[in-house]
C-alpha cells in the first residue's frame, strides 16, 4: 500500500513539471481563425444592439443599455462558442474591463506595436499560457457614432451624455478618443 501511494505521489509530481506542448503553425492558424470568428460575432451583436438602443433612446439611453446589457450580451456569445470572452482596455469604462493580468498587459503592448506598424496587416495574436490558448484582437474606434460616448467632452460627447456616463461609471477612463484609435482588445480563451 505504501509503495502504491508513493508511486502516485511521484507520478503526480512528474506530471506537474511537464511543460505544455507548443502549438504548431497549423494549430495557430486555426486558433486565429476561430478567435477572429468569435470576436467578429461578438462585435456585431454589441454594435447592432447599441445602434438599436441609440435609435430607440438616443445616445444617453444607450449608456443605460450598455450598463445593463453589454456584459450579458458578451456572455451569451461566450456560451454559443463555449469560450471565455472579455473586452479589455487600459482606459476602461467598466471596471471589469480593466487590464489586470501580466499576460494581458503583455498582449496589450504587443497589440499597440502591431497597430503602430502600418506594414503589418494581421493585428491579432495568439498567446499560449500553459495548456490555455488566448486570442487577442484590437478594438478600434471605427464609427463616428462611437465618439458620442468615447470622444472629446463638449466636442463629441454632450454634457447630458457625459453626466449619465459618470452616474453609471464614476471612474470612467474611456473618453478622449479620435476615430481610428485603439480603444481596447478582445481576449478570448479558446
Amino acid at each position: 500500500m505504501y509503495k502504491i501511494i508513493l508511486g502516485l505521489i511521484v507520478l503526480t509530481l512528474a506530471s506537474c513539471n511537464q511543460k505544455a506542448k507548443e502549438i504548431s503553425k497549423e494549430e495557430k492558424a486555426s486558433y486565429l481563425m476561430k478567435g477572429d470568428s468569435i470576436s467578429t460575432h461578438a462585435q456585431k451583436i454589441l454594435l447592432a444592439n447599441v445602434s438599436q438602443s441609440i435609435t430607440n433612446s438616443g445616445v444617453t439611453g444607450a449608456i443605460d443599455f450598455c450598463n445593463l446589457n453589454a456584459m450579458p450580451l458578451t456572455d451569451s456569445v461566450s456560451s454559443i462558442y463555449t469560450a471565455s470572452i472579455q473586452r479589455l482596455s487600459d482606459k476602461n469604462r467598466n471596471p471589469n474591463n480593466a487590464i489586470q493580468e501580466e499576460s494581458d498587459w503583455k498582449a496589450w503592448e504587443e497589440i499597440k506595436l502591431l497597430m503602430a506598424n502600418k506594414d503589418i496587416q494581421e493585428k491579432h495574436i495568439i498567446q499560449q499560457n500553459g495548456d490555455n490558448i488566448y486570442y487577442y484582437k484590437p478594438i478600434v474606434l471605427g464609427m463616428p457614432t462611437c465618439l458620442s460616448c468615447h470622444g472629446q467632452i463638449d466636442i463629441d460627447i454632450s454634457s447630458e451624455t457625459y453626466n449619465n456616463i459618470l452616474s453609471k461609471y464614476p471612474k470612467d477612463k474611456a473618453i478622449g478618443y479620435h476615430l481610428g484609435e485603439l480603444r481596447g482588445m478582445w481576449k478570448i480563451k479558446i
